[in-house]
C-alpha cells in the first residue's frame, strides 16, 4: 500500500541538516549585506564611522554578524526572531543607521509567519513593523516634509509588507485546504467502505434469510401430512445455510485482504455471474422457477462489474420470492459489445393486486436502493418499475 502514497515535494524531503546548513549561509550573507550598509553608516557617539582602520573593521564585523546571528533561527522560531529584528530595527534607527536592509528580512520573515502560524500573529507582526518604521521616519527623523512624498513612501512601505504576507497566507490557506480535502476524501473512503459492506451484507442475508423462512413455512405446514417433503425443505434449509456461511466467508476474507493490503489474489473470490444458475437452483427449491436467458458471447468480466451483475440478480429474485407472490420469474443476461445488460421480469402481484408491485417500485426497502447505488457507482444505468401487462421488471446496464 505505500506503493500508491504519493511522494512529497522535493522541498519537504530535504533532512533537517540541509535545512540549518542553509540557514546559517543566510545569516552569513545577511551579515554581509548589514557590514556593507548598515554597521558602515553607524553615526556617533559610538564613532563607527571613522574610526582606526583596523578597530573600525573587527567593530564593524562584529556588530553585523551580532545583528545578523538571530536568522540561524528563523525557521524553528520564527515570531521570536522577528521581535528581534524589529527591536534590532528600532535600536538601528535611533543610532542614525541604515535600516532597510533589517526591514527586507523581517519582511521575508512576515511571508513565512504568514505561512505557519495564524493570521493573527502575523498580522500583528506586520502591523508592528510598520508602527516601527512610521514611528522612527516621523519622530526620530522629522518625517517627511512634503506630504506627496509622504504618502508615496507610506504607500511602498505598506506594500513591501502586505506583499510578503499576501504569499504566505496564500500558502497557508492552501495548505489548509489541502489538509481539508485529504481529511474529507478520507472520512467519504470511509463512508463509501461502510455502504459497500452494508450493501454486501445486505445481499448475502436477506436472500439467504427470505429462502429459509420459504422453506421453513413450507416444513412446517407438510411436517405431518408429508414428512418427505418437510425432509426436502429442510435439506434446502442447510444447503441455504452453508452457501450463505460460504458466502460471508468469502467477503470478509477480501475484507480482510483489502485491510492489511496483502496480496488480493490469495483472496478467496466473491461471487459472479457463474453462481446464477446455483441461485436458480435455490430458488426452484423456494418454490419460484427462475428462467435465465443467456445472450451473446460470455467473456471474463471486470471483478466489481461480475459481482455487481449477480447481486443485481440475487436481490431481484429474492424480491420476486419475498414479495411478489409468483411461481415463476425470467433472467435475461446479455453480452454486448462494451455493456452487460441484465432484465429480471416477473408477472406476480403479492396477492394482493398492486400492493407488492407498489412497494417494490416506492423504493422503502433496502434492496432496490442497494442496486442503484452498485449501478450508479460503476456508472451504469437502472430502472426498476411496474410493467404494464402487470408484475415487475428489473433491468440494469453496466459498462463491460
Amino acid at each position: 500500500m505505500d506503493r500508491d502514497v504519493p511522494r512529497a515535494p522535493w522541498l519537504r524531503r530535504l533532512p533537517s541538516g540541509v535545512w540549518t546548513a542553509l540557514s546559517w549561509c543566510a545569516a552569513g550573507e545577511f551579515a554581509l549585506l548589514l557590514f556593507m550598509s548598515t554597521t558602515f553608516d553607524m553615526a556617533p557617539p559610538f564613532g563607527f564611522r571613522h574610526p582606526a582602520v583596523a578597530v573600525g573593521f573587527g567593530v564593524r564585523a562584529a556588530l553585523a554578524v551580532l545583528l545578523a546571528l538571530p536568522v540561524c533561527w528563523a525557521r524553528r522560531w520564527p515570531a521570536q526572531v522577528f521581535g528581534v529584528l524589529l527591536a534590532e530595527s528600532a535600536v538601528v534607527l535611533l543610532l542614525g543607521g541604515r535600516t532597510w536592509p533589517l526591514f527586507v528580512a523581517m519582511d521575508v520573515l512576515l511571508g513565512y509567519l504568514a505561512a505557519v502560524r495564524p493570521g493573527r500573529v502575523s498580522v500583528l507582526a506586520g502591523v508592528a513593523e510598520f508602527a516601527v518604521w512610521f514611528g522612527g521616519v516621523t519622530a526620530l527623523r522629522g518625517g517627511v516634509t512634503d506630504p506627496g512624498d509622504l504618502v508615496s513612501t507610506v504607500g511602498a512601505f505598506a506594500a513591501g509588507i502586505a506583499i510578503p504576507w499576501a504569499i504566505g497566507n496564500s500558502v497557508r490557506q492552501q495548505h489548509r485546504y489541502s489538509a481539508d480535502l485529504r481529511a474529507y476524501a478520507a472520512r467519504q473512503a470511509i463512508t463509501d467502505e461502510r455502504l459497500r459492506i452494508a450493501r454486501e451484507l445486505h445481499d448475502v442475508v436477506a436472500h439467504s434469510i427470505g429462502v429459509i423462512a420459504i422453506q421453513a413455512g413450507a416444513a412446517s405446514m407438510v411436517l405431518d401430512v408429508e414428512p418427505a417433503g418437510a425432509r426436502r425443505a429442510l435439506d434446502a434449509i442447510e444447503a441455504t445455510s452453508r452457501e450463505t456461511l460460504s458466502g460471508l466467508r468469502r467477503m470478509l476474507v477480501s475484507l480482510r485482504h483489502a485491510e492489511t493490503g496483502e496480496n488480493p489474489s490469495t483472496a478467496v473470490p466473491l461471487a459472479g455471474l457463474e453462481a446464477v444458475d446455483r441461485l436458480a437452483a435455490t430458488m426452484a427449491q423456494a418454490g419460484v422457477e427462475v428462467d435465465v436467458r443467456w445472450q451473446g458471447l460470455p467473456r471474463p468480466l471486470p471483478p466489481e462489474i461480475d459481482l455487481a451483475a449477480f447481486r443485481i440478480v440475487q436481490e431481484s429474485v429474492t424480491n420476486v420470492l419475498r414479495h411478489a407472490g409468483a411461481d415463476r420469474c425470467e433472467v435475461h443476461i446479455a453480452y454486448q459489445e462494451q455493456e452487460l445488460t441484465i432484465e429480471v421480469l416477473d408477472d406476480g402481484d403479492g396477492g394482493t393486486p398492486g400492493r407488492a408491485t407498489v412497494r417494490r417500485a416506492d423504493g422503502t426497502g433496502y434492496g432496490i436502493a442497494g442496486m442503484r447505488e452498485r449501478v450508479a457507482l460503476l456508472n451504469g444505468r437502472f430502472s426498476a418499475n411496474s410493467r404494464p401487462e402487470g408484475g415487475f421488471r428489473v433491468a440494469a446496464r453496466l459498462p463491460a
